[in-house]
């Protein structure tokens, strides 16, 4: 029996002048790409609002963290610290994250100038306090955490301010997130082991701001799973030249429906004799006949998926009252990021393109203010979805970018700290009512009023002597306990 394929209504069609040609196929299939558009745009407005709502029944905390003097722990103790963070991670359902709005639970790691006074911060969830106590005396026991408000609240919500301005934005990754940074490792000399603390210059930068000038650093910690993984060895496939496989969207997934539906078509118009056999070149690879910059970039990147993850986005602000604004601080901060730069690997670079408060061009003055607007929203809310998308750095990288300053390598006289060590009292220290003598008990000598040299050495030093004088008070809204 033999199959008769009727083709006069398609030549006809073909034979119409091109604008009716394109009238009648875009109405015979333009509703197909419309509805997937329509359809998908309803799914992210219903999936931006379930997560608002459940955003809207969170708690959150914001610590201050003040460390004792004489700090000598090196960034592998914050190191730690990030790796006891990622027990946050949580494994999200599909009822509770399509329905109920559930998105993994993020943390807010800060360091806050405010006239020239230093802060470091932690914000996250109430429930969350236990943790983040945890994995800080786990590895600075005498340090002070204090629940403060919020030092953003004073800052105005919207741009242009009668009273103040504003520059800052988003630093991004350079390359894809499988190619580390320089960490804290590389700043330790070879052979001596002394460590070169990049943290240096951006305590300086704080410590030398003037009255009316505020410096607020942001980096927004995602806990993630071991996903991410895969994205390094596809990286590293890349590098050696292997083909990747890649995972299709909605609109991948609808583009290959359509063209394999017209292939079909067209196999029935078009017969095809015969097969044709894609033959693909198999190329071994081989170590050795790599070039020393490709066995560099899979080492490194190898070394990077070795340790934990998490989804990071960084934000800078710089917000100084107008008469007093100044805007090389910003070139002082992309001076600081420039030090995590390993060009033949990963740097961090301002985000010119989306959030970084600059215009040129067309209609600047708007443009301006709404990135102004935008970026102090997304700074006061530690949101990790406004703006860019998030980079991927491991708990050594993160480390590097936030860390407590050793003390030894970093001289920060408005740094705040802890006062003093605390320990336990001695068992043999008079209580009140007692009258007792303990030079006199123990065979010492007590010092008289004769003893004024003794009295000047070990009497402690009063305020103003040696180093930077603090010539005002601390301001009001410094986040302090």
């Amino acid at each position: 029996m033999d199959v008769v394929i009727n083709l006069d209504k398609i030549m006809s069609l073909l034979e119409l002048p091109a604008d009716i040609l394109v009238a009648r196929i875009f109405l015979y299939f333009g509703w197909a790409p419309i509805s997937i558009f329509l359809l998908w745009s309803l799914w992210r407005l219903w999936i931006f609002y379930i997560q608002n709502n459940f955003a809207d029944k969170r708690e959150f905390i914001l610590l201050a963290i003040d460390i004792p003097q004489g700090n000598e722990q090196s960034p592998r103790a914050v190191e730690h610290m990030f790796a006891h963070l990622a027990g946050a991670h949580a494994t999200i359902n599909l009822i509770e994250k399509y329905w109920e709005g559930q998105t993994q639970d993020s943390f807010s790691f800060e360091v806050v100038s405010i006239d020239g006074y230093t802060q470091y911060l932690v914000r996250g969830e109430k429930k969350y306090r236990d943790l983040i106590e945890a994995m800080v005396y786990a590895q600075y026991p005498e340090a002070e955490i204090t629940e403060v408000d919020d030092y953003t609240a004073s800052a105005p919500d919207r741009f242009p301010d009668e009273n103040y301005d504003i520059w800052g934005g988003e630093w991004i990754l350079q390359k894809a997130s499988p190619y580390p940074i320089r960490t804290y490792l590389d700043f330790e000399h070879q052979f001596s082991g002394e460590f070169k603390d990049p943290n240096a210059a951006l305590i300086e930068l704080f410590s030398s701001l003037r009255r009316g000038e505020q410096c607020w650093y942001q980096i927004i910690v995602t806990p993630k799973g071991f996903e991410w993984e895969e994205e390094g060895y596809d990286e590293i496939s890349k590098v050696i030249g292997e083909k990747v496989g890649s995972e299709d969207n909605i609109f991948d997934k609808t583009i290959d429906l359509l063209m394999k539906g017209l292939t079909g078509f067209s196999e029935l118009i078009i017969p095809l004799w015969g097969e044709i056999e894609a033959e693909e070149e198999k190329r071994e690879v081989n170590m050795l006949n790599l070039r020393p910059v490709q066995k560099k970039s899979i080492e490194a990147i190898q070394q990077k998926i070795s340790k934990i993850g998490f989804d990071i986005k960084i934000r800078f602000i710089y917000l100084a009252a107008k008469e007093v604004f100044d805007k090389r601080r910003a070139n002082s901060f992309v001076g600081v990021m420039k030090q995590y730069t390993m060009s033949d690997l990963n740097s961090y670079k301002p985000d010119m393109d989306v959030t970084v408060t600059s215009a040129k061009y067309l209609w600047k003055s708007s443009r301006l203010s709404a990135r102004k607007n935008r970026l102090i929203r997304a700074y006061k809310k530690r949101s990790n979805w406004r703006g860019r998308l998030p980079g991927i750095l491991n708990i050594e990288e993160l480390a590097t970018l936030w860390h407590f300053p050793i003390e030894e390598a970093v001289k920060a006289p408005m740094l705040q700290k802890v006062p003093s060590r605390k320990s336990a009292a001695p068992s043999y220290l008079p209580v009140e009512g007692s009258t007792s003598d303990l030079a006199s008990e123990f065979g010492l000598p007590g010092i008289t009023d004769g003893d004024a040299e003794k009295e000047e050495i070990f009497s402690l030093p009063q305020a103003g002597q040696g180093g930077r004088v603090r010539q005002t008070e601390p301001p009001a809204n410094l986040p302090i306990g």
